[in-house]
């Protein structure tokens, strides 16, 4: 049934008058809740049981009346919250796209000081000193392995150095310049390489071909190699020190001993080329020569209780030297005696103590 069906349909309220009324009610509401929150500072610790009674019949409509506030405040809240991440979501990604480069130097930085740091960790025994370079420029081909490094006769570098990275042995120095240097891989055909094996002391000759994997030659011993076996420098020769690491002994396909490279498993960018040109200098040479006697001072003069004591030891060892030989002489002059005379050989069956009167040749019985 429609309002108008009713029995107030009727009824016409005035507007003016509806909003008048509105506003005065408002208006007596707002002074209530004034009144109820006043709070007389002269008795602060009364409260009555009529301001008891209205404060509980006031909080559900406070309540009711706060919540359409809160829930415009929640809403307003997610609108900024939302509007504000987007926005700060823009700044993020436009902070990550500027650092992107520097995050990219800074790996590429911690790779090369973590090299710089393995490479500064060698130490060879006993030590040779050793410069570091980097590889400028590199040469491939089917058989030639060589590459510049940026290092030369400036730095003390020569030829027939030999050439190493955090790994192990790269290869050696065949030409220099004041600055540069030139670098012989030992995958090169050209390259010779004296080595033994770790575990038998083995001597071997490292020969590359052009593969990545150089060949184990002339090996002394029978079964003196075994996969998986350390190859050293065996510095024989004089051109390398002796112990480098070079890599492992593995199979080939084709049969023959061959090595796995150490210095393969990172990039030969950034290698160490150590000054060593003959065992001689890694001795001091003043620790191998002595001082000539010239150039020691002269003892000083024996005082007179020095001096016979000894007159007195040499008088007695030339007195023991003339004993010595007097017993030597008299020995050398007796003469030597004579063989003893042969043992005479007893009978096996000696004769009897009483022999019979016909054994006698007299005849005669005793």
């Amino acid at each position: 049934m429609a309002f108008r069906d009713g029995p107030f349909e009727n009824i016409k309220v005035p507007l003016a008058w509806t909003a008048a009324v509105v506003v005065v009610v408002g208006l007596v509401a707002s002074v209530i809740l004034l009144m109820s929150d006043r709070r007389d500072m002269r008795d602060s610790d009364a409260y009555s049981p009529v301001r008891a009674g209205f404060d509980a019949g006031v909080a559900p409509v406070s309540g009711v009346l706060a919540a359409p506030v809160r829930w415009a405040g929640s809403v307003s809240d997610g609108v900024k919250g939302y509007f504000f991440a987007v926005s700060e979501n823009r700044k993020l990604k436009q902070q990550v796209a500027e650092l992107e480069p520097w995050r990219d130097q800074a790996i590429a930085l911690k790779n090369v000081n973590a090299r710089y740091e393995a490479m500064l960790g060698l130490r060879t025994e006993p030590p040779v000193a050793m410069v570091t370079g980097r590889s400028v420029s590199d040469s491939r081909g089917p058989f030639v392995h060589a590459r510049l490094i940026d290092v030369g006769a400036g730095k003390g570098v020569r030829i027939g150095n030999p050439v190493i990275n955090e790994d192990g042995l790269v290869g050696r120095v065949i030409g220099t310049t004041g600055g540069v240097s030139r670098m012989l891989l030992l995958t090169d055909v050209s390259s010779r390489t004296p080595v033994l094996i770790d575990r038998t002391d083995a001597r071997a000759m490292l020969t590359g071909d052009g593969s990545g994997n150089p060949r184990l030659e002339f090996v002394r011993g029978v079964g003196s190699v075994q996969a998986g076996d350390r190859i050293l420098s065996s510095g024989d020769g004089g051109g390398f020190p002796r112990g480098v690491p070079i890599g492992v002994a593995a199979k080939g396909i084709d049969g023959t001993w061959r090595v796995k490279l150490f210095s393969d498993r990172g990039a030969i960018d950034y290698v160490r080329v150590m000054l060593f040109q003959d065992f001689g200098q890694l001795v001091s040479p003043s620790s191998l020569t002595p001082e000539p006697l010239a150039g020691l001072a002269a003892a000083p003069t024996p005082s007179a209780a020095q001096a016979a004591a000894i007159d007195d030891s040499t008088a007695r060892r030339a007195a023991a030297a003339d004993r010595a030989r007097s017993a030597a002489a008299t020995a050398a002059a007796r003469p030597a005696p004579a063989p003893a005379a042969p043992a005479r050989v007893q009978p096996s069956n000696p004769p009897a103590a009483n022999p019979s009167p016909a054994a006698n040749p007299t005849g005669q019985v005793e």
